[in-house]
C-alpha cells in the first residue's frame, strides 16, 4: 500500500481541524506539453462553470429530482478519466455530471437530462443521478449508495470472461465503504481478480457525518487490506498526481488482470447536494473546503501561471470559450422537448414482460 499524499498530523477528530499540506506528487511541468496542461485547466474549468449553471437551473426549478455537484473535486475528475481508454467502462455514484461529460458525453445532452427533456443521455426520464451512455462506456449514474459497485464487479467478471482487455472503474463516496455490497464486491473481485479499479472519492463528510466519526480506519486506501486488495491515496486536488497514479493503477489492473483500490481526498465546497447547506460544517471546517489552498482550479491555475503557460490573455479566452459552450448547453436544454407521457413505460424493462403494468396515476386499478 501507499499513500503518495498523505496528510500531515495523522487522523484528527473531525475533517475541519485536519491540517492538510500540499505535497508535490506530481511530475515537473516541463515534462508535460503546455497544449496538454491547458487542456487540463480547461477541462476543470468546464466542470465547474457546468456546475455552476447547473445549481443556477435547480434555483429556477429548472431542474427536478436530486442534484449532486462536482465542485471541488474537478482535478479528480479530469485526472481519472485522463487515465482511461475510451473502451474501459466507467460506472459512478449520484454525483456523475463531471464523469459524464470526461467519458465523452455531449455536455448539450447531459444538461437536456438534467431538465429532463427528450434530447437528454436517457431521453429524459432518468435526471441527475442516472447519466447513462453505452457508446461511451459510462454505464450510470447510481441513487442508490454502493448501487453500481456489485454491477461493476458484474461487467469486470463479463471482461474477464470473454478475455478482454478492458478495465472496468468504480468510483463511489467515502460513506460507500461502510455498506454491504463494498465488502461484497471488493470480496469477489479479489477472489475472481477481476480487472477493476474501485476509486474512493473521499471529501471527508458522507453526507453530514466526518469519515472519522464512521469509519474505525479513516484511511481509506487501506480498507482492502481484508480483501488483499493493493491500495493507494492521492491528492485529488493535483490533476496529474491523480492521472498518473490512476493511470498506473488501471494499466496494473489490465496487464495483471487483480483489482486494486485508489483513495483521492478532495474537499467538497458546498453541502451534499444542491439544497444542502452544510449546517453540520463548523466555520472552521467551511472555510478551509472552500479555500483558495484547496480549490484545484486555483491551485493549477497558479503553477501554470507561474510557469508561463497560462497567461492572461489565454485565461480570459479560455474562460470567455468555456461560459460560451456552457451556455450553449443551457439553451439547447431549455428548447429541448419535454418526453411525452406515453412513452413513461417505454425502458421500464429491456424487453417485453408479460402482464407489465402501463397504468397512469390517475387510471383505475382494474379495467372495467
Amino acid at each position: 500500500m501507499a499513500d503518495t499524499a498523505k496528510p500531515k498530523g495523522g487522523t484528527a477528530r473531525s475533517s475541519g481541524s485536519r491540517r492538510r499540506t500540499r505535497k508535490d506528487t506530481s511530475p515537473n511541468l516541463g515534462d508535460e506539453s503546455p497544449d496538454t496542461l491547458l487542456d487540463y485547466y480547461r477541462r476543470m474549468l468546464f466542470i465547474r462553470r457546468f456546475e455552476e449553471r447547473t445549481a443556477q437551473a435547480y434555483t429556477q426549478a429548472r431542474v427536478g429530482g436530486y442534484c449532486h455537484l462536482n465542485l471541488g473535486e474537478e482535478a479528480t475528475v479530469v485526472g481519472l478519466m485522463t487515465a482511461l481508454k475510451e473502451t474501459d467502462y466507467l460506472f459512478t455514484n449520484y454525483r456523475d455530471h463531471g464523469y459524464a461529460i470526461e467519458k465523452g458525453m455531449d455536455p448539450k445532452r447531459v444538461m437536456a437530462e438534467l431538465y429532463g427533456r427528450s434530447d437528454g443521455v436517457s431521453k429524459g426520464w432518468g435526471g441527475s443521478m442516472h447519466m447513462y451512455d453505452t457508446e461511451s462506456r459510462m454505464l450510470g449514474g447510481y441513487g442508490i449508495v454502493g448501487g453500481q459497485l456489485p454491477l461493476a464487479t458484474g461487467a469486470a467478471l463479463a471482461v474477464s470472461y470473454k478475455g478482454g482487455d478492458e478495465v472496468v472503474m468504480c468510483q463511489m463516496g467515502d460513506g460507500t465503504t461502510n455498506i454491504g455490497a463494498w465488502h461484497e464486491s471488493l470480496n469477489i473481485a479479489k477472489l475472481w481478480n477481476l480487472p477493476i479499479v474501485f476509486v474512493v472519492i473521499n471529501n471527508f463528510t458522507g453526507m453530514g457525518t466526518t469519515v472519522e466519526m464512521s469509519s474505525a480506519e479513516p484511511e481509506l486506501y487501506k480498507r482492502g487490506a481484508a480483501f488483499r486488495i493493493e491500495g493507494e491515496r492521492v491528492d485529488g486536488r493535483d490533476v496529474l498526481a491523480v492521472r498518473d497514479t490512476a493511470r498506473r493503477l488501471v494499466e496494473r489492473a489490465r496487464e495483471e488482470q487483480t483489482p486494486f483500490l485508489l483513495e483521492a481526498w478532495s474537499y467538497r465546497q458546498k453541502g451534499h447536494s444542491v439544497v444542502d447547506p452544510a449546517k453540520y460544517r463548523t466555520d472552521e471546517q467551511r472555510d478551509t473546503a472552500r479555500a483558495d489552498e484547496n480549490d484545484p482550479i486555483h491551485l493549477f491555475e497558479a503553477q501554470l501561471t507561474k510557469a508561463g503557460v497560462l497567461t492572461d490573455e489565454i485565461r480570459d479566452e479560455i474562460a470567455a470559450a468555456v461560459k460560451a459552450e456552457v451556455t450553449e448547453a443551457a439553451d439547447f436544454a431549455e428548447n429541448s422537448p419535454k418526453p411525452d407521457v406515453s412513452t413513461l413505460f417505454d425502458y421500464t424493462y429491456a424487453t417485453p414482460v408479460p402482464n407489465e403494468s402501463r397504468r397512469m396515476p390517475a387510471d383505475p386499478v382494474f379495467a372495467e
